[in-house]
């Protein structure tokens, strides 16, 4: 990825600025926002993710929401102009395909073969795969320790394969329907260890009150993207939501939402690669 001059984010700025005052009065001004005559926008997020989406109430929680909502308001939307949706794995290109939503924030990151149905723009984070583990628990430091341990990870990922095939051949798989379920599994005895992206691991460390811990190694790098539908406008509205998330992190709301959402599990992004450049589908 290579950040675009100054001059160039600059004049942007200007441009999309322009755009959110238009939005009032215009949605077809703010790029491929399929929103109605009544100006809303419709926002894709997980439902059932600690720290990242989560629905609680009748509200709406964690760092995508935060995410979602900057990104919302400097295209011209108000809070209550906002319509969460929720985005199922399986079902976030349909929905972006049907015009369901206008953009998914939903630990969705961005691959070539996702790239094929739908458009990205981002991305606004950089996770790696990592584990959690209970907090009295002294002998996993890393997947290599997961020989003859029993591993929980959600149906249809491919995130406790990768821990078998290239670092603990002999460790015992579960799955189970969701990570709060692993989550629990894990509280109660029945697995060791449960894996997938840090954040998401984070935010159920985070909703555990102490009782368990990412361990903070991690081993593989995923770009959650703000996936968009693929069409003429794509490439404009990716630049407006560039443009937001790069202004999300200069004012240091990027840093705070990672706070709120991690608070009192000592989780940290990888410096390496956080905060990342937003510059995809420009």
């Amino acid at each position: 990825m290579v950040r675009t001059t100054t001059l160039r984010r600059v004049c942007r700025g200007v441009v999309a600025a322009l755009c959110a005052t238009a939005c009032v009065a215009s949605v077809a001004a703010c790029g491929s926002a399929s929103g109605s005559s009544d100006h809303t926008i419709k926002v894709g997020i997980k439902f059932d993710q600690p720290g990242l989406g989560f629905k609680k109430s009748g509200t709406y929680e964690g760092f995508d929401v935060d995410v979602a909502r900057y990104i919302a308001n400097q295209l011209g939307y108000t809070d209550a102009e906002i319509e969460f949706k929720e985005a199922p794995s399986k079902q976030r290109e349909a929905m972006l395909q049907n015009g369901d939503v206008d953009m998914i924030l939903a630990s969705y990151s961005i691959t070539d073969e996702r790239k094929k149905a739908v458009d990205f723009a981002g991305p606004y984070f950089v996770a790696g795969q990592d584990l959690l583990i209970r907090s009295n628990e002294k002998g996993i430091t890393g997947p290599q320790d997961l020989n003859g341990k029993r591993l929980c990870s959600v149906t249809g990922s491919t995130s406790a394969k990768v821990v078998k095939e290239k670092f603990a051949k002999e460790v015992q798989l579960m799955e189970q329907p969701g990570y709060a379920e692993c989550a629990t599994a894990l509280l109660s005895g029945i697995v060791d260890a449960v894996t997938t992206d840090d954040i998401i691991l984070a935010g159920l460390a985070a909703a555990s009150r102490g009782k368990l811990k990412v361990v903070g190694k991690p081993f593989t790098q995923e770009y959650y993207g703000v996936g968009i539908k693929k069409d003429a406008d794509s490439k404009e509205f990716a630049t407006k939501i560039n443009d937001a998330i790069e202004e999300m992190i200069k004012t240091g709301e990027w840093e705070r939402a990672i706070e709120t959402n991690t608070k009192g599990t000592g989780y940290r992004p990888d410096p390496k690669y956080n905060p990342p450049t937003p510059d995809e589908g420009e």
